[in-house]
């Protein structure tokens, strides 16, 4: 008995060792996971210091997320090529769940990055700024289309963006057309649209060449933007300036940060040519 005690741990040591209680391994044997090396006439469990890695592997595959359901599984066929199999496996889970973390880093600091800029800007003025090219991912069409096709287009959007991780963090946006903005059609949009700082390979972007933006903001819900658009238009006229292209709006303020919509803020920018 004395020669075995210096070769094996006690279960309080090797419990110690694990950093788990005394129960974790009573269960652990109780379910066939792992067991002790040999228990004396006392009923004294004793494990060897080798069966360390092998709890190290239990504890490895219930941080990935396997239940002791399927690590019993793979206890009973353990093999080299299915501890093979089974590591490239997880190997490729952690690989994603780190891409997906790392996105999601980058979709909070864009929102940081927004909401501190925001902070600084004067809603109520009217600016020319010269923005840096964009390249921006879009949705289909939605011009003259009902609202339960509108519904389907804008769930196929947030889905794509999900799917395909092309969601950067930046307000998704509308675009309306010239004519539609001089026709007074404020809110006869043609596209969503979400930027990408980063373009992905293999997808269809729509790309804003840098040039001179009329800025300004509107406070309030969607009802009222028109008379927001008015008053655009009508600085825009004072200046001397003509509209180009497109017209961008996207929220700065929405109910991610204000509970009331008279408290909404939407960013317009409107391309001209002077």
């Amino acid at each position: 008995m004395d020669e075995k005690k210096e070769k094996y741990l006690s279960s309080g040591e090797f419990a110690r060792l694990c950093k788990v209680n005394k129960q974790t391994l009573f269960y652990y044997d109780q379910i066939g996971l792992l067991s002790p090396i040999f228990k004396n006439e006392k009923g004294y469990r004793f494990y060897s210091v080798h069966q360390l890695d092998l709890f190290n592997v239990i504890d490895l595959l219930k941080e990935l997320d396997m239940s002791l359901k399927e690590i019993q599984n793979y206890m009973k066929n353990k093999s080299p090529e299915s501890f093979l199999h089974l590591m490239y496996q997880k190997r490729a889970d952690i690989v994603k769940k780190r891409q997906e973390i790392e996105m999601k880093e980058k979709i909070i600091e864009a929102k940081i990055k927004l909401m501190e800029e925001a902070s600084h800007w004067d809603f109520t003025q009217v600016t020319i700024e010269q923005l840096p090219k964009a390249t921006l991912y879009l949705s289909k069409n939605i011009e003259n289309i009902s609202n339960e096709k509108f519904v389907e287009v804008v769930s196929d959007f947030i889905n794509e963006l999900y799917q395909s991780n092309l969601d950067s963090g930046y307000p998704i946006g509308v675009i309306t057309k010239r004519e539609h903005i001089l026709n007074r059609e404020f809110t006869k949009h043609s596209f969503l649209y979400i930027e990408q700082p980063i373009p992905r390979e293999g997808h269809k972007y729509f790309q804003i060449v840098k040039g001179d933006f009329l800025v300004g903001y509107h406070v309030g819900d969607e009802e009222t933007i028109p008379q927001t658009y008015e008053r655009l238009l009508m600085e825009m006229e004072r200046l001397q300036l003509r509209l180009g292209n497109y017209v961008f709006e996207e929220y700065v303020y929405d109910h991610s940060v204000k509970s009331h919509e008279e408290e909404f803020v939407t960013k317009i920018m409107m391309q001209i040519e002077r």
